[in-house]
């Protein structure tokens, strides 16, 4: 059986980076597949209801069961839903594909930060950081092969299911012995965080900043072409800037951030990242395409280490019971992936698309309150 740390910490670093190929491929393959924006939207929409379902789950069986035996089901999940993604005609089909991709992701979301609290008692805030890196990293790498390189995004999915199913054999044989105690039970858990203000909050804040990162990249081509003069190519490179920053942040911050700063590091993050968000949003730079894409690449680099560093928090304060926490707390992953979009819908439709840009300052100000109102708690254990 396989039981080194390290093996088990590469293997959850490839688990994320799955899921970023799986955030990214269809919306970048729909121009190859023929998607019209209502179906792209239908698409990730149930996406997103998988991906729910399955991160809640996942993360309250992470609590009682092996960690390697759930990434297992889940990687046998994924790697059968990317091969048969869009083999077939029926979009009701793809439909169904494309809610198991969402399943297979949550699996792998819902677990792989708790195995790593699991392997590492020190500098937990490092490797969840790490992990989340390899989101964003297969997010670029998917896209820069598709876009760039201008790769078959079919043969994409099948290469990555085989090697997913490499995975998969590696989870077989793992085993992880824990050196944690035993967590209460499951309706114990449920009880103690109904009664829990500091749980929800983690749960919005991480919403509010996952939004930030999701609608951002959802609208930036869009902002960068209609208000501030770039070109089709320019403003595709604007975007790259931006998961660029988010992917260095998340390797390089978690290095220089130690556990006990990791809470007011977060307060500071979220009110730069306030202020740069409407810099870039609502200050126009007269047609200056460096300092704008500047401003792009530091918005990408405050955003990369909020979310994992609540991850951080919520693991460190309940770690007898990681999993099921974090399992709600990523929930906010597709709640904020849904909501602020549908908020600048809105706002775009009734107001102007410009006006709707200020719901990014003020959800990066609003994680900022939340994180901020709940100060006493942290303060309680030294963070």
């Amino acid at each position: 059986m396989i039981r080194n740390p390290k093996t088990l910490t590469a293997s959850s670093f490839l688990c994320m980076f799955f899921i970023g190929i799986g955030t990214t491929v269809a919306g970048a393959a729909a121009r190859n597949i023929g998607l019209s924006p209502s179906q792209i939207g239908l698409l990730f929409a149930v996406q997103n209801v998988g991906f729910i379902i399955s991160v809640s789950i996942a993360g309250v069986l992470a609590d009682t069961m092996e960690k390697p035996r759930i990434l297992l089901v889940s990687g046998i999940v994924l790697l059968a839903a990317f091969a048969l993604f869009y083999n077939f005609q029926s979009f009701l089909v793809n439909l169904l594909v494309m809610f198991f991709i969402g399943v297979g992701m949550g699996g792998f979301e819902g677990v792989t930060d708790a195995m790593l609290l699991d392997l590492h008692d020190e500098k937990e805030s490092l490797y969840i950081t790490v992990n989340h890196f390899f989101v964003t990293f297969g997010s670029l790498m998917i896209t820069l092969y598709l876009v760039f390189l201008q790769m078959n995004w079919r043969r994409s999915l099948v290469q990555s299911s085989v090697a997913i199913g490499c995975l998969a054999v590696l989870f077989l044989f793992s085993k992880l012995e824990s050196n944690k105690t035993a967590g209460p039970r499951l309706k114990k858990r449920l009880s103690a965080m109904g009664k829990d203000r500091l749980v929800f909050s983690l749960f919005a804040a991480g919403a509010c900043i996952v939004g930030c990162e999701l609608g951002t990249q959802a609208v930036l081509t869009t902002f960068l072409m209609d208000l501030r003069g770039f070109s089709q190519v320019t403003s595709k490179l604007g975007l790259i800037g931006f998961l660029a920053g988010i992917a260095c942040g998340r390797l390089f911050i978690g290095l220089f951030t130690k556990k006990q700063h990791i809470y007011r590091f977060a307060l500071l993050l979220l009110l730069v990242l306030t202020v740069l968000y409407s810099v870039l949003f609502f200050v126009d730079t007269n047609g200056g395409l460096a300092v704008t894409s500047v401003l792009i690449f530091f918005c990408g680099l405050m955003l990369s280490a909020v979310f994992p560093i609540i991850l951080s928090l919520a693991g460190i304060l309940y770690k007898n019971m990681a999993g099921t926490v974090l399992g709600i707390v990523k929930m906010g992953i597709p709640i904020g992936g849904i909501f602020i979009p549908l908020f600048m819908s809105v706002f775009s439709r009734f107001a102007s698309f410009g006006l709707s840009l200020a719901l990014f300052p003020i959800a990066s100000l609003a994680s900022f309150l939340i994180l901020f109102s709940n100060r006493e708690r942290f303060r309680a254990h030294d963070l």
